[in-house]
């Protein structure tokens, strides 16, 4: 009881925590219980510490991310010209920016403003590398519609009707061929060609 008499002027929770304790540790449970808060909180705080830098880390490369859309446009602005100029005088169909460059995101009513800020740039710069390789695509095959010895990732649609490696036979007559293939103009893709990955081609 003489335990209990010391203890008294703690507050009622230690009183709690030493009655259902045995009697020969009564006056170490105050000390485990407030050790063990001390644990819990702790994590706790280096959880929100880490949340905190993890927030403001992602608006470290943000200057870097956002700082791109410079050279994007102007990559946007040349290209366009190049292709209004140079296509017509190749007799080269012109590729619609509009089948490329799509800009829905921000319609979904699950993003927040910033998701989507982010979506309309990535809209924008991934569209914007699909029309320039389109460009560049149809100007390689005027040009040198010729496969590349190796494998390589990442080719664009008109590489699989490219001419093998070495293949010299009636070069020049399949390079008429495949010119005048270009002069066909660009339709629309279709709903099921914008959300459908295409197939790999076979190289």
């Amino acid at each position: 009881m003489t335990g209990c008499v010391t203890s008294s002027s703690r507050s009622t929770r230690s009183k709690t925590n030493c009655v259902q304790c045995s009697t020969n540790r009564r006056h170490d449970c105050y000390t485990r219980s407030t050790a063990n808060a001390s644990n819990l909180k702790t994590p706790s705080r280096k959880r929100t510490a880490s949340s905190r830098w993890g927030c403001f880390a992602g608006f470290l490369p943000a200057p870097i991310v956002y700082g791109l859309i410079i050279p994007l446009v102007f990559l946007d602005i040349c290209v366009t010209i190049y292709q209004a100029t140079c296509f017509p005088i190749f007799r080269i169909a012109k590729a619609r920016r509009s089948n490329y460059i799509v800009i829905d995101h921000q319609h979904l009513a699950y993003l927040n403003i910033f998701e989507k800020f982010h979506c309309i740039y990535c809209s924008y710069s991934n569209g914007l590398l699909a029309y320039a390789c389109e460009i560049a695509a149809r100007t390689e095959q005027f040009f040198c519609p010729i496969k590349h010895a190796h494998k390589i990732l990442g080719i664009h649609s008109h590489y699989a009707q490219f001419l093998d490696y070495g293949e010299a036979e009636n070069f020049h007559a399949r390079l008429m061929q495949l010119r005048a293939l270009l002069a066909k103009e660009e339709t629309a893709p279709t709903d099921d060609a914008r959300t459908t990955p295409p197939k790999p081609h076979d190289i």
